[in-house]
């Protein structure tokens, strides 16, 4: 497959993946999820006026040419040789039925998901790059690793926190670190339109 964006952009969306009683158990790439639909291990679950429709591989690819006739602005697309596939948002795994285990993992990329990029101090949005991870109780305190003690810093206040707690440095966090009932960096996507359909999904499961 190639990708009619360019650079295997599409290719790399991002995918909800559903067990077999249509619980949300991970978030998957664009295609991997073609790989599963062609070898009629999962289906597309697709929004359609406000009914859920499944798909299997050759449905949907009969649905993309309509698509592309009629609305190809509104999709993130894959070309091939012979014919353009939509994107799907969401997919069921046909054969999967365990429930996901309700954890979040503790990650440099999950703790700015979570901070939405911004510096618990100084209020100020970073790119990742220009962003580090402050303990609030400094290890040197005994502060501990946790969801609870790790917020996103800019460098700046980092430097003026030193190995301080906030109010031993007189600064003041934004917002209390806590652990996220979710991946933050599911709520991130969500909050953008094209995956807007996962929402109700996710709600029901957490």
């Amino acid at each position: 497959m190639a990708d009619g964006v360019g650079g295997g952009s599409s290719l790399n969306c991002h995918v909800l993946a559903l067990n077999r009683h249509y619980m949300p158990i991970r978030v998957t790439s664009a295609r991997r999820a073609f790989a599963l639909l062609y070898c009629e291990l999962a289906e597309v679950v697709h929004v359609e006026d406000g009914q859920y429709l499944s798909y299997n591989f050759d449905d949907w690819r009969e649905l993309s040419a309509m698509k592309e006739n009629f609305e190809p602005e509104k999709h993130d697309w894959v070309r091939t040789v012979r014919f353009s596939l939509v994107v799907p948002r969401i997919i069921r795994l046909m054969l999967y039925d365990r429930l996901p285990k309700n954890t979040v993992r503790l990650s440099r990329r999950n703790i700015f998901a979570r901070d939405l990029n911004r510096c618990q101090y100084c209020g100020r949005k970073f790119p990742t790059s220009e962003l580090s991870l402050d303990h609030v109780v400094p290890r040197s305190q005994d502060g501990q690793t946790v969801w609870e003690n790790l917020v996103c810093c800019c460098v700046a206040c980092n430097i003026r926190k030193g190995g301080r707690t906030p109010e031993q440095a007189h600064m003041k966090l934004i917002t209390r670190p806590s652990k996220p009932r979710r991946s933050p960096v599911i709520n991130v996507q969500i909050s953008k339109d094209r995956y807007r359909s996962w929402k109700q999904f996710l709600e029901h499961a957490y």
